[in-house]
């Protein structure tokens, strides 16, 4: 066990046991425990849920940290607010938390619908909801909150996909075979049958670089944003935030994630016609990119977003890139409350 994944790092959190899920790539769960946290109360007409689903190494933790609270458009005095840790994460059922020959990296397969076909069964089935009044995640979760919108049309009132695509482009997917790569390619790892993330030590540095690189935008160099953030240089930047944060991450955990962002393809339901699946959306829906995102630029959201009935573009302008989601930018953190509210307030 890795004590990174624990109540005190990631907490409050239950885990609720949705049982046997079958996957799309042919593995099986036998058993299949989410971790959810919950925020405010589920109304008499069940019809205040909204939905929160999470990105890349990300946990139930910084959505409410950044996203949730009073006051704030999704706000707990008025919804009820599901977060759900997609599988992998390592709070729900993951690699590293697997039971026998499921462990480490004998974890079968996992895809973005298999997240979004265990959640749905949470939902119906533990909290009697059958209608959402939004879905909403960044970056990964903006891939399962399509996924929601195309899936199961009927059953999501609004959607908001923040910084990521229905259909993940092929850019992305070098992006993202050249963050599995940095800790594949360490001796250390063994095939995935290291004793500790310690003993992959390297490769998760040389991942926390690239995302270093990647995951921020080349104005948040030019513009020394880091120094806001409380570091003198650039290589403590690297060294203290971003390897400090991947640091204690489980590698299979990261790849199993990894693997099933590359293969989020909402078209998948229409046989392979992108337009056909989003067309099938009856959410209305805010398409959100973040201006400065080399992940999901503005661009290949906006593509998508021509393509889904009844939807809006809403560009969150900022200088930190797709990381902007951790909450470093508060003008950024406003514009997609004032968005979000504003998709709340509209009805559907």
């Amino acid at each position: 066990m890795n004590a990174y994944y624990s109540q005190d790092a990631h907490g409050p959190f239950r885990l609720i046991d949705i049982g046997r899920l079958e996957l799309a790539e042919g593995g099986v769960l036998e058993n299949c425990p989410l971790a959810v946290a919950t925020h405010g109360q589920l109304n008499a007409a069940r019809d205040n849920a909204i939905l929160v689903t999470t990105w890349y190494s990300g946990t139930s933790k910084i959505m409410e940290q950044v996203f949730i609270g009073p006051g704030r458009a999704l706000d707990p005095t008025r919804y009820f607010i599901v977060v759900v840790n997609q599988i992998g994460s390592g709070l729900s059922v993951s690699p590293h938390n697997a039971p026998g020959a499921l462990a480490g990296p004998n974890f079968p397969k996992v895809r973005i619908g298999d997240d979004v076909r265990a959640q749905h069964r949470l939902l119906t089935e533990h909290f009697g909801i059958q209608r959402l009044a939004l879905v909403t995640g960044g970056s990964m979760g903006a891939q399962q909150t399509y996924e929601w919108a195309v899936r199961y049309p009927e059953m999501v009132a609004r959607a908001a996909p923040i910084a990521g695509t229905a259909c993940n482009t092929e850019h992305d997917f070098l992006f993202t075979e050249l963050l599995m790569e940095a800790i594949t390619t360490d001796p250390g790892f063994r095939d995935g049958h290291y004793a500790s993330s310690e003993g992959v030590a390297a490769g998760l540095k040389r991942h926390a670089k690239l995302w270093t690189l990647m995951g921020w935008s080349t104005e948040f160099f030019r513009c020394g944003r880091h120094h806001a953030l409380g570091f003198d240089s650039m290589q403590a930047f690297v060294d203290g935030f971003m390897t400090g944060y991947f640091a204690p991450m489980d590698p299979n955990n990261l790849l199993c994630m990894a693997w099933k962002w590359q293969r989020g393809d909402v078209s998948l339901h229409a046989g392979h016609d992108k337009a056909a699946a989003l067309g099938r959306i009856r959410a209305k829906t805010y398409v959100m990119p973040i201006t400065t995102d080399m992940f999901f630029p503005p661009s290949d959201c906006q593509a998508e977003q021509q393509l889904i009935p009844n939807s809006e573009l809403r560009p969150i302008s900022s200088l930190d890139g797709h990381l902007t989601l951790f909450g470093t930018d508060a003008n950024a953190i406003t514009q997609i409350d004032a968005c979000l509210n504003e998709l709340l307030a509209t009805s559907a």
